[in-house]
């Protein structure tokens, strides 16, 4: 497959962290050489870690006559957090078409960044979409310009101008209420996520929340008060069958049971849901779930 070009130039360096920080504080707060590699800005996370978006609005994708909005469940993304002065840990998702999938696992090889795992995250979708999900540790740098390298394979689009966000015709105020945690407005979906309690470690690296290890619960209003809802749930081992009863007796589908990562501890399962209901009947019934985990 050709290589095109896609991004435009970073547009300066990012400027984080207080002038009387202490020098390895400033560092880890500079992402400037991560940005111009990747070509893209991205948004410091309150964990830390430092995430860039690739919304894949080329992609027309529909489920069930609803047209889904890159905020629902068509984002591609990674994450960087500071592990030494250039180096960093790295993990992320990428949302491909399935003639982009090879080249771009091949890609990543060469390049020393792993996929560590390759799957659907939804049922029935047209056209179908396949997610790649990818691990590597070292230069920082180093392994933004990869994933660059990697992403000029696909059609993912380059930045775009910020346009006017469609209106959410939903009530956050009562779904916040009913899951107990609040959520962002993005791109016309209204998106939530629950952290876990305990620590997530990668060899002995402890995985900041925003880098993948939270339960992501997206809203995407469809009318009369109704959403599409997706997402997934980020498990241990005896949780997921705890959880599965409650989401499908409240005709929520479950799409995908798999993991996303190599070697974390404790080991997680990510199980990938659907619905298209009344929006406060479905915070209602997610938030069951979640009782059932940690």
């Amino acid at each position: 497959m050709p290589t095109r070009s896609f991004w435009l130039a970073a547009t300066g360096a990012l400027l984080c962290g207080s002038p009387a920080s202490a020098q390895n504080s400033r560092l880890a707060d500079d992402w400037s050489a991560v940005t111009t590699a990747i070509g893209r800005p991205g948004a410091l996370q309150p964990d830390g870690a430092m995430k860039y978006s690739f919304p894949r609005s080329d992609l027309k994708v529909s489920l069930g006559g609803i047209r889904i909005r890159p905020a629902l469940a068509l984002g591609s993304w990674v994450a960087f957090k500071r592990t030494g002065a250039n180096d960093a840990m790295v993990m992320g998702d990428l949302v491909l078409t399935e003639a982009e999938v090879s080249p771009v696992i091949s890609a990543l090889q060469q390049r020393d960044v792993q996929p560590t795992a390759v799957h659907n995250h939804l049922l029935h979708e047209s056209p179908r979409v396949v997610y790649v999900h990818l691990a590597a540790r070292g230069d920082a740098a180093r392994i933004a310009a990869a994933i660059r390298a990697t992403l000029d394979l696909t059609k993912t689009p380059p930045p775009e101008a910020a346009a006017a966000a469609p209106r959410l015709d939903l009530d956050t105020a009562a779904i916040h209420r009913s899951l107990g945690y609040g959520g962002k407005v993005n791109g016309g979906v209204y998106q939530v996520s629950v952290p876990r309690r305990e620590a997530i470690t990668m060899n002995g690296e402890v995985v900041p929340p925003s880098m993948g290890v939270s339960t992501a619960i997206n809203f995407q209003p469809t009318g009369r008060g109704w959403a599409a809802i997706t997402g997934d749930f980020v498990m241990l081992s005896n949780e997921v069958n705890q959880i599965i009863p409650i989401l499908r007796s409240n005709q929520i589908e479950v799409t995908a049971l798999h993991t996303h990562m190599v070697g974390e501890e404790p080991r997680l399962y990510f199980m990938h849901f659907w619905a298209d209901n009344d929006a406060a009947k479905l915070a209602i019934a997610l938030r069951r779930a979640i009782d059932q985990m940690k």
